[in-house]
């Protein structure tokens, strides 16, 4: 959600003079002493200013949040494509290893069948087992340091994609919160033009909602 330039100092300007056009409007010029308006004119401007404040606030902290859920999703993206590239090679290494682990017992059946045969023989398909029986147990390792690496990635894949979940929630109440308090605004100003004292009341009962939706964000795990 793209953030709002709210000024408050501008904004409390603008109400006052569109106070000051309203009077002039029904009859009181320029440097002409004009009677005292309602009270609650006089708080008006005040309580506005602090909604736009708060308003400034969510809309910011609703930014940040919604940056920092799309990195945490890019880096789910990533632990996503790792974590399929260590089972990759996970499997790989498996064949490598049965084929080793099958080719050692072929060679160890052999030695047996020809154990009767020469001894410089019998010696070669001895040395061929030993090595083909340490590749095996090599590659059983790698597979094994594979696999707990490919887990990690996977885990953090999902601790990412619940974090960006929790950011986007949070997102979303700050947003909200900004959407009241601009209507909030919005009614102070038509309060403040028509002299409409429920009007200005509505808008503060909907800016009561917006900071608690503020508050209520704030309370989301950061």
């Amino acid at each position: 959600m793209p953030e709002e330039d709210l000024e408050t100092s501008e904004l409390k300007e603008q109400i006052d003079q569109r106070l000051e056009e309203h009077e002039h409007a029904h009859g009181h010029p320029h440097g002409h002493a004009r009677p005292p308006g309602p009270a609650w004119l006089r708080y008006l401007p005040l309580s506005t200013a602090m909604i736009a404040v708060f308003a400034a606030v969510a809309s910011l902290l609703s930014g940040s949040s919604s940056n920092e859920a799309i990195l945490k999703k890019s880096e789910a993206m990533l632990d996503q494509s790792l974590a399929s590239d260590q089972w990759a090679y996970y499997q790989a290494k498996s064949v490598k290893h049965t084929l080793s682990a099958d080719e050692a017992s072929i060679v160890e059946v052999a030695g047996e069948a020809v154990k009767d045969l020469r001894p410089e023989l019998q010696a070669k398909l001895a040395a061929l087992g030993t090595r083909l029986d340490a590749e095996a147990r090599r590659y059983e390792a790698d597979t094994k340091k594979i696999e707990a690496d490919a887990r990690h990635y996977e885990e953090q894949k999902d601790h990412s994609n619940e974090r960006s979940e929790a950011l986007m929630e949070r997102h979303h109440r700050f947003a909200f919160s900004v959407t009241l308090l601009q209507i909030a605004i919005a009614l102070s100003a038509i309060a403040a033009l028509t002299r409409r004292q429920p009007l200005w009341y509505l808008g503060i009962a909907v800016s009561v909602i917006g900071i608690a939706m503020f508050a209520f964000g704030l309370l989301t795990a950061a």
